[in-house]
Formats: C-alpha cells, sequence, structure tokens
C-alpha cells in the first residue's frame, strides 16, 4: 500500500523518511559522486557543465542540463558576464545549508514561510597575487546570517537555524577541509 506524500516546506516528507531507510537499513544507496566538467574560454571566462552522476551505485542523469558561467568582474580584469568563483562559492554555501535547514525542519514537522539569507567574506589580493606569503589565498572569513519566517519561538529560531551548518555538505567541506587531487594529462 503506497503510503500518500505528505509536503512540508516543498518537501515530499513521505519520500524523504522513505530514503532515510533506505539508507539506513543499506548504507551503501548514501553514497553519491557529483561530476562537473569545465571548459577555459578567454580571460577569466569559463563555463562548467554538470555531467551524470552516480547515486547508490547508479548512473543517473539529471533532468535538464546546467551550464554554469564564472568570470571576474571589471576591476579584476574579466568582463564581468559571470559570478566569480568566490561568488559561486557563497552561493553553494548558501543554497546547501538553507537547503539543508529546510529538508530537517521538514522532518521534524517545522513549517517554515520564509528563509533569506545574506552572506560575505573577505578575501586579500595579496595571497592571491602572491605579495605575501602570510596571507592566506581564499576567504580569510565568511559572515552568514539567515532571516526566517515561521511561528516558533526565539529559541527554536536558533535550534532550527543551526540545523543547516549541522547537516549541510558544503559547510562541512569548507569548515572540516576535504583533500583535493590535482592531475593534469596533454590534449591531443
Amino acid at each position: 500500500m503506497a503510503v500518500a506524500s505528505k509536503f512540508m516546506n516543498g518537501v515530499d516528507v513521505a519520500r524523504m523518511h522513505e530514503t532515510i531507510e533506505a539508507v539506513a537499513s543499506t548504507p551503501k544507496l548514501g553514497k553519491f559522486t557529483f561530476r562537473v566538467a569545465n571548459k577555459w574560454i578567454e580571460g577569466a571566462e569559463n563555463r562548467t557543465e554538470t555531467r551524470d552522476f552516480n547515486a547508490g551505485g547508479q548512473e543517473t542523469k539529471h533532468f535538464s542540463d546546467f551550464t554554469l558561467v564564472a568570470d571576474e568582474h571589471d576591476i579584476l580584469l574579466g568582463k564581468d558576464i559571470g559570478a566569480n568563483p568566490v561568488e559561486h562559492l557563497l552561493h553553494a554555501l548558501a543554497s546547501c545549508v538553507t537547503t539543508s535547514m529546510v529538508y530537517h525542519a521538514s522532518a521534524r514537522g517545522i513549517l517554515i514561510e520564509k528563509v533569506e539569507s545574506s552572506l560575505d567574506g573577505d578575501i586579500d589580493l595579496q595571497g592571491f597575487l602572491g605579495l605575501n606569503e602570510k596571507v592566506r589565498k581564499g576567504f580569510q572569513q565568511i559572515r552568514f546570517k539567515f532571516r526566517i519566517k515561521a511561528d516558533i519561538t526565539d529559541k527554536q529560531l536558533q535550534e532550527l537555524a543551526a540545523l543547516g551548518p549541522q547537516f549541510s555538505p558544503v559547510f562541512d567541506t569548507l569548515t572540516k577541509g576535504t583533500p583535493v587531487s590535482v592531475s593534469a594529462e596533454r590534449m591531443g
């Protein structure tokens, strides 16, 4: 007998619980490999396309093709035709933390009316330009602020906001670090 879907915050909670049960009973179903392919165009312009991904041991296709455009702002010698890579990183962080919060709130039966967030981060070009080896090349700090509309107490609001960072894969990757291997080969 099929379980009727109950949507909470736009999330199919019945399917979510089915997924949780499936991964709990067969952990290999929770293993995913995501892929993208990047092509340099010129200057700072790059285009990245999503590729098929592996979900629980099965190759899976996106319903649509997605292309991400990256460039730099004019002041950083680009044409400003797309967000720059660190803006893409802020977008990835904002959307992953928000989605993680919404999914976990939905599983707990917490109705959210509206969520907005703002992020800003500090970078010192002395690191990127190799002018000062003591200056970090990446973000020195990122500030993330939620604005949430929900019928909950102030304490519950803080608990709700904490769900995102607690469960977000992007937050985890940024704050705990992940090994990245780099290799190169000649093009034909």
